[in-house]
């Protein structure tokens, strides 16, 4: 990997962190379509809890940060490097794979 390519995907991961900090916060409060159907339909009240429904970092906050501005950040924040980590992963995985072959 050249160092221009390197240089380009740090930025691009520092971008990525910055609007999943940020944009978050201004996420809407408003059910999303599925749950919007739910309701509209009389099912929605038969939903019930999944088992990471406690997790920290559910419903899009961080449990224990009494901000709700930094706790939606901080979950955005986490979302976005798992999500990341994962990705690499599996390009790396596929990556060796294919160079082995």
């Amino acid at each position: 990997m050249t160092k221009r390519t390197r240089g380009f995907l740090a930025g691009l991961l520092i971008v990525t962190l910055l609007l999943a900090a940020i944009v978050s916060a201004f996420a809407s409060g408003s059910p999303d379509g599925l749950e919007r159907v739910s309701t509209d339909t009389g099912f929605g009240d038969t939903a019930e809890d999944h088992a990471l429904a406690d997790g920290p970092f559910a419903d899009y906050a961080t449990a224990g940060v009494d901000s709700e501005f930094l706790s939606t950040a901080i979950s955005g924040i986490v979302g976005v490097l798992v999500t990341a980590l994962v990705g690499v992963g599996l390009f790396l995985l596929l990556r060796r794979r294919s160079r082995q072959e």
